[in-house]
């Protein structure tokens, strides 16, 4: 580009002025309407018959007009920034608990291992009272977050109402320190020889502590692969992704680009550092829930063959958001580009800028979907997502667990069982044995516990249908009154039926009580699906080569 002749040069820059002056709306237009908007505005705040929140109403004014283009551009006002910064810099000033709110009451759902919450002695299920002196049994869990949030060094005091114990009544006094999100809560040897590292996030820590975590698995010499656990991983920072990618991959390699509206914003990104391990067998776990930053990583491993991608198809996110500093400390959140993978496909699955007459988006179908080629041929597509190497159906849902889970009972019975026992099994050993079942099931109010009886309901309908179609008579009332008989519901049995089901969801209630996020997700992966997909693809040198080849 240096020694291009000027009048080439001037040429290419006015063409770029003038493409990127064709995509914005005329100046007078937009005069206008802001003169409309600003008219209006004045109007209803002098002459309304009642007086209106004037910051309550531009901000509703505001949200309408980015809801209409796409979820990712928000205005975020200073008081609501802390929560943002938290998701990019991983950290924060406060107690370190996750809290939860049900019937009207904020509990303690999870304090941090090492927390200021964890060490002064807060457990799941306490309920606050009182912060500060202050009465809080009337607020949401926002507000009694925000009270909990402050700055490193400073003292809360709490008083909260713990079930299952004798004296229910306790007082703290916390000093709240920097809270770190570590987006690697958890790494460990699986299935023998692989090494498993779980990723929550991309924030400004995630390269620095995937790094480490690979290192430490590698000095292990029964590990002989690498498992990236990317499932429920919202996303992040870009720039993170790139780097995590960079540790399995050549330094100079192009992982991403993003394009805005005019043809001089684009960007590439490439790794920057000496990798870890360019060889080592990898393989990368997604699902519906991953995207952005995840489905960066996903996707150009998957486009450069350097990875298995295993699981279920990711969201599909590949917009990329930057701030804007606006008047009076708010920020503007908005999308400025689409990223595109080395393949040179974009995953974004909902095209916001075409919506139907009704205003609503749908995602692009497959049909609508172009074929792209990974470096070494393999047929990928654009549009929906990152779709894995290796697909892994999970069996319909069963209504009673799903019950058992909303309802907060396995949270509860945890609760209960730990006010009571001192310690566990480590997570590798620890198991629902007979009795702790039956403590459970004895547990459960049959008066307070509602699910889905399916086949109840099909008989209601049946018995509905016959009627209305004349077809109820005296011998097909006797067979239906039998059948009611024969297919009533037992709430005992049914909890029998699904034991193996509900263990999994009450032992990683009950050692996350002792163990913390550690002890959940190793009771997790004894029972992974995925993970075992996984593990049979690495342990199978020909067939891992024959997938990111595409050669048999």
């Amino acid at each position: 580009m240096r020694k291009l002749p000027a009048i080439i040069f001037a040429a290419m820059s006015a063409f770029a002025l003038i493409a990127l002056a064709a995509t914005r709306s005329p100046k007078g237009e937009i005069s206008r309407n802001l003169d409309i908007f600003t008219s209006i505005y004045k109007n209803l705040q002098t002459n309304y018959v009642d007086t209106i929140d004037a910051e309550k109403s531009m901000t509703t004014a505001i949200n309408a007009m980015l809801n209409d283009i796409d979820p990712y551009t928000e205005y975020i006002p200073e008081k609501d920034q802390s929560d943002f910064m938290t998701i990019s810099t991983g950290e924060y000033g406060g107690i370190g608990s996750y809290i939860g709110e049900r019937d009207g009451k904020v509990y303690v759902t999870e304090p941090r291992k090492g927390s200021p919450a964890q060490k002064a002695g807060l457990r799941p299920g306490d309920v606050f009272y009182v912060i500060d002196g202050d009465t809080v049994t009337s607020l949401h869990s926002s507000d009694v977050s925000k009270r909990l949030k402050g700055q490193a060094g400073t003292k809360v005091n709490v008083t909260v109402k713990r079930p299952h114990v004798a004296d229910s009544i306790l007082s703290f006094e916390l000093t709240r320190e920097k809270i770190e999100i570590d987006p690697v809560p958890y790494y460990g040897v699986q299935r023998g020889d692989i090494g498993y590292i779980q990723i929550t996030t991309f924030n400004e820590k995630t390269f620095e502590k995937t790094r480490d975590a690979l290192l430490e698995l590698k000095k292990n010499p029964a590990v002989k692969s690498i498992v990236l656990d990317l499932r429920g991983n919202g996303g992040g920072l870009l720039e993170s992704a790139v780097q995590v990618v960079g540790l399995f991959v050549p330094k100079g390699t192009e992982v991403v680009r993003y394009r805005g509206r005019d043809i001089l914003n684009e960007k590439i990104f490439k790794t920057t550092h000496k990798p870890v391990d360019p060889d080592i067998p990898l393989a990368v776990l997604v699902n519906g829930n991953s995207a952005s930053a995840a489905e960066i990583v996903t996707g150009a491993l998957q486009d450069l063959d350097r990875a298995v991608i295993v699981g279920e198809r990711s969201f599909g996110k590949g917009l990329v958001q930057s701030t804007r500093q606006l008047p009076y400390n708010g920020l503007l959140k908005l999308t400025i580009a689409k990223y595109y993978i080395p393949s040179g496909r974009l995953i974004q699955a909902i095209d916001y800028s075409h919506r139907n007459p009704d205003g609503s988006v749908a995602r692009i179908p497959d049909s609508l979907t172009t074929v792209w080629h990974t470096r070494a041929g393999r047929e990928v597509r654009d549009g929906g997502g990152i779709t894995p190497d290796i697909k892994v159906e999970y069996p319909e849902g069963n209504r009673l667990v799903y019950n058992i889970v909303r309802d907060n009972w396995s949270f509860d019975f945890a609760n209960r069982y730990a006010a009571s026992h001192d310690s566990i099994p480590s997570p590798e050993e620890f198991e629902i044995t007979d009795t702790i079942f039956n403590e459970f099931k004895a547990f459960i109010d049959p008066a307070r516990f509602n699910y889905d009886r399916t086949c109840e309901l099909i008989l209601e309908q049946l018995e509905k249908a016959t009627k209305t179609e004349g077809y109820l008579n005296d011998q097909v009332q006797a067979q239906l009154d039998s059948l009611k008989v024969t297919l009533k519901h037992d709430l005992n049995h049914d909890l029998d039926l699904n034991r193996k089901t509900i263990s999994e969801y009450l032992a990683s209630e009950i050692l996350q009580r002792y163990y913390f996020d550690r002890g959940a997700i190793i009771e997790a992966l004894k029972h992974d699906a995925e993970l075992d997909s996984a593990a049979a693809v690495l342990d199978s040198p020909d067939r891992y080569k024959t997938i990111l080849t595409g050669k048999n």
